[in-house]
């Protein structure tokens, strides 16, 4: 393999774009997508995900295409493409199968294969592997190789970035690992871990997410205790964490393509080996549920549905200050409220429009001006610019005696006059 070996990364979202920047900084890079709307916008210098400066997209050498005929001659091919559940809550890796059959095409003798998607453990060599050899014939662990180094990128987070996340990476072989690790450990000064195996990095990564997302889980559920109490959630964490080994985990809507999804990978795995998963499932379950509690937690606290009943709800998308709108768990808020009987308006200063029709049939209120007499106004993602509302314009969008539902906690402490009520998870 090469010093400075040609790269190809194989999917262009919020995993494989930065990463490709990155690599392009050092070595030859194709960018890959089968999205070619998204390829153009790149080509244009244009974002859409804003993990990217524009600037830095405007000057990367990075090339970008849409056919894989342009992945042909590489000797590196990352894999990052995304991973959901069916309808049913099952692993779906078409997406992960497909970008495979497309490497696979052109997959060059001694070419090294790496996949950063998330898995359950045995997917890169049990399933990866043979797509691969199949599609391109040659044999695995002796024509090419395998790798898996986990994406652990963080939409919106401008802390906890590529080059400064510790990043493990596997082997097929040690040569592969130590090969992963110099690739890597360029981009970074968080440093590289190498992982034992392959399947130990899987698994890794598999319960990263999963222990978030139950212990989420668990403060959603006291959450729910203490609001039959009248106590805040809030206020009982901001003391339990003066401990120094409490575990500072915050309740709301748990959604997204990574904590909303990845415990079912592991789900599956344990069920597939025989063994329930109590504790992994419970935790999905009541996340699951969230969205619909908190609306009823709104609507006992509104009058009944009417004409003088209409619901404002700010923040569409799955976690604030970013314009991903996949998984959202706010949907299962609006569609409650609307359920039980209310006009909901949904507004977000970062969801496009036309996606947010077209996966969820939502017609987005494009400015919020002219908002007022609302019965209750929904605080569901913390975008930086509802975070900038202060009490007087929050009062204007109420009708009088109207409800501030903060589940994010953007506005407490905020000075609000009488004529509004506040409640908070």
């Amino acid at each position: 393999m090469p010093n400075s070996p040609r790269i190809a990364v194989i999917g262009l979202g919020y995993v494989g774009l930065p990463l490709a920047i990155a690599l392009a900084e050092h070595d030859p890079v194709v960018g890959f997508d089968i999205d070619a709307d998204r390829v153009a916008d790149l080509r244009a210098g244009s974002d859409r995900t804003k993990e990217v400066d524009p600037d830095r997209l405007a000057a990367t050498d990075c090339r970008f295409t849409a056919e894989p005929a342009d992945l042909a001659g590489a000797e590196i091919y990352i894999v990052t493409v995304p991973t959901p559940v069916t309808i049913d809550n099952r692993p779906d890796l078409t997406a992960l199968r497909t970008a495979c059959e497309t490497v696979g095409g052109v997959l060059g003798p001694g070419a090294l294969v790496v996949v950063e998607s998330t898995v359950y453990p045995g997917v890169t060599e049990e399933v990866c592997g043979p797509v691969l050899a199949a599609a391109s014939g040659l044999t695995c662990g002796r024509d090419f190789f395998l790798g898996y180094a986990p994406e652990r990128i963080n939409p919106g987070d401008r802390t906890h970035t590529l080059d400064r996340i510790t990043k493990v990476v596997a082997g097929q072989t040690p040569e592969v690992a130590e090969r992963l690790a110099a690739l890597y450990g360029r981009l970074t000064t968080g440093g590289v871990f190498r992982a034992k195996d392959i399947r130990t990095a899987e698994a890794a990564k598999v319960i990263e997410n999963a222990q978030r997302d139950i212990n989420i889980a668990f403060i959603n559920e006291v959450a729910m205790i203490f609001s039959r109490i009248g106590l805040s959630s809030e206020d009982v964490l901001a003391a339990a964490r003066s401990k120094w080994n409490f575990l500072d985990f915050r309740p709301g809507l748990v959604g997204g393509h990574c904590i909303g999804v990845d415990p079912f990978y592991l789900a599956h795995l344990s069920q597939e080996l025989g063994h329930e998963p109590e504790v992994i499932l419970a935790g999905r379950r009541l996340n699951d549920g969230m969205g619909t509690w908190v609306a009823d937690a709104v609507a006992r606290q509104v009058d009944g549905p009417s004409e003088a009943s209409r619901i404002l709800v700010l923040g569409l998308t799955f976690k604030e200050n970013v314009p991903d709108l996949r998984n959202s768990k706010v949907v299962d808020l609006v569609v409650r409220l609307q359920g039980l009987g209310y006009d909901v308006d949904i507004h977000d200063p970062l969801a496009d429009p036309g996606e947010a029709e077209a996966l969820y049939r939502i017609v987005l209120t494009p400015e919020l001006d002219e908002a007022g007499g609302y019965a209750a106004v929904v605080g569901a993602v913390a975008h930086d610019e509802y975070r900038g509302l202060d009490g007087g314009q929050l009062a204007r969008m109420l009708r009088p005696q109207g409800l501030i539902a903060d589940i994010k906690g953007i506005w407490r402490g905020l000075s609000l006059s009488d004529s509004v009520r506040y409640w908070a998870l």
